[in-house]
């Protein structure tokens, strides 16, 4: 059974990637059954799985509001700026992260190229950081 089976016009969800949003339309025939609109713009196509049509994720990363648990996603701010350089080799070395518009942290190699560069682009190294050791 599908997650989004049910949903309808004006469902408040909640997608790890972009924060908080709503259902804006809901297509019959198609690989991706919902249009999620969220509250800084973005409008994202989803499966009805919860899956996006963003950047290479291969689960769900898109719930009903009441449905989620956000104590388990890491939120917490960068504890310093990294260089260019220390960019470029973090990500050779795998352990680079991003921070999404949502403000939870992914490896940067889940997030599409676009993304990057416009951060890159635009200077915005603060949103990035070393992969926390656990």
């Amino acid at each position: 059974m599908s997650y989004f089976k049910n949903a309808k016009v004006g469902d408040k969800v909640y997608g790890l990637i972009f924060g908080k949003g709503k259902i804006s339309t809901i297509y019959e025939d198609s690989h991706f059954s919902l249009m999620i609109k969220f509250k800084n713009g973005f409008e994202v196509p989803y499966t009805e799985d919860g899956v996006p049509g963003w950047g290479n994720f291969k689960k769900q990363t898109c719930y009903y509001r009441d449905d989620i648990n956000l104590m388990k996603i890491d939120f917490s701010p960068a504890t310093k700026i990294l260089s260019d350089k220390k960019i470029i080799e973090y990500r050779e070395k795998n352990i680079l992260e991003v921070r999404l518009p949502s403000g939870a942290w992914k490896n940067v190699n889940k997030c599409p190229d676009d993304y990057i560069e416009d951060i890159c682009e635009n200077e915005r190294y603060y949103l990035f950081r070393k992969k926390p050791k656990k």
